[in-house]
C-alpha cells in the first residue's frame, strides 16, 4: 500500500464525526491494506510497534522539528517550527504547510530519494531509526527522518509527523480497531477482542483473522516472553464485594510496583506494568523465581522495596531500583527489594486466563511451592474480617487491601468490577499533570508545583476511543511532596516535557497524580470552573493512564454533594 493512499484514508477517518463511519472507514482500510495489513493496523491508532513491544523511536518533539525545518529549507528553523506547532497546536497541520519538493534532491545525500512512499518502505525506515544509538545517533534520526520528509507529500507529512511523535489524533482507538477486524474478516467481536487481549499485537490478529478466520483466532495463546496487560482494579467497598459476589479475596495492597513475571524454564524475563523490560534492574526478583519456580509460566504480582528488617519503604525507593540501568549491584545494596506474586496467567503449557481466581491461585502456589515469595489471599464473607485483615495490612506499613472475585477471570488490559481497591474513607481524585513550575534555591533543579488537570467528558477511557483526550485544569499542588519523591517526579516528568517559558513548563498529559482535597469550589481562574482547596499529593498512579483519570462529571457530582 502507498503511504499517500493510507494518509488520505486517515485523512477521511479524521474528517468523521460518527462512531459507526469511523469503524466503516476502518475497516475498509484493513480490507484494502494488503501484505501491510499488520503494519496499517497499528498505525491507524498511532503505533509502530505491537503493544507487547517496548521498542521505542525514542524522537521528541526537538528532534522532529529540526527535521522539519531542514526538509522545508534554508530558510525555516526549528524554532520557526515549534512556534508554529504552539500556535496551531498540530504538528501534523504545520509539517503539511511546508513544501518540501525543494530539498528532495539533498535527500539523495541522506536516506530519502524515493519517489514514492509505501506502508512498509516508511515503517523499515522507523525501525532503523529506532535502532539508532550511540554516538551519532540523534544525527542519524535526524536524516532518516528528513529523507521521510522530504519524500512526503503534504498528507503523507501530516500523518508521518503525526505517527513519530505518537499524536495520530483521528479518533481510533483499539475498540475501533477490533470491532473493523471483526468487520473487515467476518469473526465474531469477542473472538477478536479475546485474541488482541492474549497476543497484545492488533496487527497479528488481523493477519490471523483474515487468513484463518475463528478458528485461527481460538488458537491463539499466551506466549512466555510476551507480555500481556494487566488486569486492573477499581475503588470500590467491602459491602459493594460481598453484595456482588457473597466473599470475597481479600490480599493485602502492596506500595510497590506492578511486574509481570515470565519464565520459560531456563530463563526469566520481568516486564512492568507499561510492559517494559525491568530485568536488568531487578536481579533478586529472577533469583527468587529462579529458586521457585520449576515449570515455564507467567505470573503477576508487585515488587516492593524493604529495609533490613523486611519493612515496606514507600514505592519512590521502587523506582530508584526500576529505573537504574548501571551499578545495579550498588543500588541493590543501597535499596532491596521483594516480589510479591499474587495471579498466575500461565503454567506448564495452560493458559488460565479463564479459570478462576482461587483456582489461578492454586496453580500460583504450585509454580512457587513454598518460597516467601507467595501474596497468601485470604477468603472471606464478614465484614468484620475483612476490617481485621485490613487492620493488620496497614499495621505492616502497607496500603490497606485489594478485595477480589473468587470466580473472576483475568482480563488483560481491562478496568471492572472484578477486582476492587479499598481506599481509605478520605476523598481523593487521580489528576493529569498538564503543567509544572521550576522551584527555588535548592529545588531549582526540581519540577515543584504542579498544574492538574481532569478529563473532560466524552475524552476516553478504558476501552474507549478518543479524537485526543482533552484535560481541563483543576488546580496545583506543591504540598505533601518530601525532597527525594521530587526528585522521582522531576525524572518521571522530565521525558513529557513540550515546552518551557521562564519556570513555567507545559508538559504532555502522561502521568497521573493521586491527589487528597479538603474542598472543590467553583473558580473562573481554571479551565474545568472549579479548584481544589488545600490540595495535597498523595502519590504517583502508575496503573492509571491518563483517559482513566477523573472526569469533570465525578468532580461536577463530588462538588454538589458537598
Amino acid at each position: 500500500m502507498e503511504f499517500a493512499a493510507f494518509a488520505e484514508r486517515a485523512r477521511a477517518i479524521e474528517g468523521e464525526s460518527a462512531d459507526g463511519a469511523v469503524r466503516e472507514a476502518v475497516t475498509e482500510l484493513l480490507r484494502a491494506a494488503g501484505d501491510e495489513l499488520p503494519v496499517v493496523t497499528r498505525y491507524v491508532q498511532g503505533r509502530v510497534f505491537p503493544a507487547h513491544d517496548a521498542t521505542k523511536l525514542d524522537v521528541g518533539p526537538s528532534l522532529c522539528y529540526e527535521a522539519i525545518a531542514k526538509a522545508a529549507g534554508r530558510n525555516v528553523s526549528a524554532a520557526d517550527v515549534e512556534a508554529r506547532v504552539a500556535e496551531v497546536g498540530d504538528v501534523g497541520e504545520v509539517a503539511a504547510a511546508y513544501d518540501f519538493g525543494s530539498q528532495r534532491g539533498l535527500a539523495s545525500f541522506g536516506d530519502g530519494g524515493t519517489d514514492t512512499l509505501t506502508v512498509a518502505a516508511v515503517d523499515a525506515r522507523l525501525r532503523e531509526l529506532a535502532t539508532a544509538e550511540g554516538a551519532g545517533s540523534q544525527d542519524r534520526k535526524r536524516d532518516l527522518l528528513f529523507g521521510l520528509f522530504t519524500d512526503a507529500s503534504p498528507d503523507e507529512a501530516r500523518y508521518l509527523a503525526r505517527l513519530v511523535l505518537g499524536e495520530m489524533r483521528i479518533g481510533v482507538g483499539e475498540g475501533t480497531v477490533r470491532d473493523a477486524i471483526a468487520a473487515a474478516f467476518d469473526a465474531p467481536v469477542e473472538t477478536v477482542e479475546r485474541a488482541i487481549q492474549v497476543t497484545n499485537d492488533c496487527g497479528e490478529v488481523a493477519v490471523v483473522a483474515r487468513t484463518d478466520g475463528e478458528a485461527g483466532l481460538a488458537d491463539l495463546g499466551l506466549v512466555v516472553g510476551r507480555p500481556v496487560g494487566a488486569m486492573l482494579a477499581r475503588a470500590g467497598s467491602v459491602r459493594e464485594a460481598l453484595d456482588a459476589w457473597g466473599e470475597a479475596v481479600v490480599e493485602w495492597k502492596f506500595d510497590g510496583a506492578r511486574v509481570q513475571v515470565h519464565y520459560d524454564g531456563s530463563e526469566v524475563s520481568l516486564f512492568s506494568r507499561n510492559m517494559e523490560d525491568v530485568t536488568d534492574p531487578l536481579p533478586e526478583v529472577v533469583e527468587a523465581v529462579e529458586r521457585a519456580a520449576d515449570v515455564p509460566a507467567i505470573l503477576d504480582g508487585e515488587v516492593v522495596a524493604v529495609d533490613d528488617d523486611g519493612a515496606p519503604l514507600p514505592f519512590q525507593e521502587v523506582l530508584r531500583r526500576f529505573r537504574r540501568k548501571h551499578d545495579v549491584a550498588a543500588a541493590r545494596e543501597d535499596v532491596a527489594v521483594q516480589f510479591r506474586a499474587f495471579d498466575c496467567l500461565h503454567a506448564d503449557g495452560d493458559d488460565l486466563l479463564d479459570a478462576p481466581l482461587v483456582e489461578r491461585h492454586e496453580r500460583l502456589r504450585s509454580v512457587l511451592g513454598d518460597e516467601a515469595v507467595v501474596s497468601t489471599p485470604d477468603l472471606s464473607d464478614g465484614p468484620d474480617e475483612i476490617a481485621a485483615i485490613e487492620s493488620e495490612s496497614l499495621a505492616a506499613g502497607h496500603e490497606g487491601i485489594m478485595l477480589k472475585n473468587p470466580e473472576s477471570a483475568y482480563t488483560p488490559g481491562r478496568r471492572g468490577k472484578n477486582w476492587l481497591k479499598r481506599k481509605p474513607d478520605v476523598e481523593t481524585l487521580d489528576l493529569v499533570v498538564t503543567g509544572a513550575e521550576w522551584g527555588e534555591g535548592r529545588r531549582a533543579n526540581l519540577l515543584g508545583t504542579f498544574l492538574l488537570a481532569a478529563r473532560a467528558e466524552n475524552a476516553g477511557g478504558a476501552g474507549a476511543d478518543a479524537n485526543s483526550p482533552r484535560f481541563e485544569t483543576i488546580g496545583k499542588v506543591a504540598t505533601g511532596i518530601t525532597d527525594e519523591e521530587l526528585e522521582a517526579v522531576t525524572d518521571l516528568l522530565e521525558p513529557h516535557v513540550r515546552s518551557e517559558d521562564g519556570t513555567e513548563v507545559d508538559i504532555e498529559p502522561a502521568v497521573v497524580f493521586e491527589v487528597g482535597y479538603e474542598e472543590i469550589q467553583p473558580s473562573p481562574t481554571y479551565s474545568s470552573g472549579y479548584a481544589l482547596r488545600f490540595p495535597r499529593f498523595l502519590g504517583v498512579r502508575e496503573d492509571l493512564d491518563p483517559t482513566e483519570a477523573d472526569s469533570i462529571e465525578r468532580v461536577e457530582r463530588l462538588a454538589d454533594r458537598q
